[in-house]
């Protein structure tokens, strides 16, 4: 149904938001599974694991004890605290239920945190490689994203001098991600403590992504960043939530811990739209936090040993290089070198191009790095099997090796 009807033309800053550039690789690859393809994918930003049994029977237990109703649009005050407690226990301090709010996961979270806090020609920084939605978040919410490349040479992380040149009057907020979708990277305590003298200077608020908080591997450590410096705490709004931690993607569970009146201005956000998010899903998530986490712990044994495969295996191609990721489950290699060679439908002259080739001719699915503002590059999630990932990147060495 088309309509010529100006009342439902679509808004300015909807038609400024282009769709992801990865649909057109998942249309293909759905495409090509169903017709009966063995599709290898590596672009699945979720655990491959189950939810862990205590939380599910968590959430069995609240269905049965009726928690089925509406409850308080922030969340339920036994989640609010638990988050809060698992805080204090990081080191922030003066913190509790009130600095809360849950909503329906990270991304939900953030959306709404934007919405609440910026203002048409507000400046956001944003160092690239960057999760896809983040410039779109501050666009929709009529503020001007501005990216800040951070090359592979400073292993992906914005350096304190590309920050501050990035500063101006208009700025207001900068986001980090640490451990980092896409590129697998975490922010050192020293880098972040030069970051946090900046941010401090120049009083701009921080969002930091810490949704990969517990997947970080080897002698590399997680830091809160609210927590590194005086004053840090009233500045930074940490987002997190159960996704990756617990496998609990489609639970949709996501928290922001921020200073009271922005954790009120965000539950009044959410009263006008989603109000609480499942009742009983809160009920589990209480168990998520506080009870067994051996679960969570087998799950990064099981990432640890697949980083360290699937590194190596992407080293072994020729004209690829692969910066460690020390986080989260992606690996973020370089293809540049690829780029501008011919394949059986032409000359590949984008990396969109060549992960379209490496998906119809080889079977093996990856996310182009420009959908993270890194052309030549592309994000593999090992959140898969060994043999998996031992036969996928074969095939993409296969496809490469093809191209001439």
């Amino acid at each position: 149904m088309t309509t010529d009807n100006h009342a439902l033309a679509l808004s300015d800053v909807i038609q400024r938001i282009e769709p992801s550039p990865t649909l057109s690789i998942t249309a293909l690859a759905n495409s090509l599974k169903a017709q009966g393809r063995d599709v290898i994918g590596f672009s699945a930003g979720q655990p491959d694991f189950d939810t862990p049994q205590n939380i599910v029977q968590a959430a069995h237990d609240a269905l049965s004890n009726g928690k089925t109703r509406y409850e308080a649009v922030a969340g339920i005050v036994s989640l609010r605290q638990a988050i809060a407690d698992l805080y204090i226990g990081r080191g922030m301090k003066d913190i509790g239920p009130k600095n809360v709010v849950v909503s329906c996961g990270a991304k939900h979270s953030l959306y709404q945190l934007m919405q609440v806090l910026l203002n048409e020609g507000d400046e956001v920084i944003i160092p690239g490689p960057y999760w896809v939605s983040y410039p779109a978040m501050a666009t929709l919410a009529r503020a001007t994203p501005v990216t800040v490349p951070c090359g592979e040479a400073d292993h992906f992380k914005i350096t304190p001098e590309a920050l501050k040149a990035a500063i101006t009057p208009k700025t207001r907020l900068l986001v980090l991600c640490s451990p980092s979708n896409p590129t697998g990277m975490v922010y050192t305590r020293q880098e972040l403590e030069a970051i946090a003298d900046i941010v401090l200077e120049h009083k701009i608020g921080v969002l930091y992504d810490s949704i990969y908080d517990e997947l970080v591997y080897g002698d590399v450590e997680f830091n809160e960043f609210a927590t590194l410096k005086p004053g840090l705490e009233s500045l930074t709004i940490t987002i997190n939530g159960l996704s990756k931690s617990h496998a609990m993607t489609g639970w949709r569970v996501g928290y922001i811990v921020a200073p009271e009146h922005i954790a009120a201005a965000v539950s009044k956000l959410q009263s006008q739209s989603t109000s609480n998010i499942t009742s009983f899903v809160q009920y589990a998530s209480v168990e998520a936090i506080t009870g067994d986490q051996s679960a969570t712990a087998n799950m990064k044994v099981h990432f640890d040993r697949r980083r360290k495969l699937m590194v190596k295996l992407l080293r072994e191609i020729d004209g690829v290089t692969c910066v460690e990721p020390m986080g989260a489950f992606y690996a973020f290699p370089n293809f540049g070198a690829y780029i501008g060679r011919t394949g059986p439908d032409g000359p590949i002259t984008n990396d969109m191009e060549l992960v379209s080739y490496l998906l119809k001719h080889h079977d093996v699915a990856l996310v182009p790095g420009s959908a993270f503002g890194a052309p030549g590059f592309a994000r593999l999630s090992y959140a898969t099997s060994d043999e998996l990932i031992q036969k996928g990147i074969a095939r993409i060495k296969a496809g490469l090796e093809a191209l001439s």
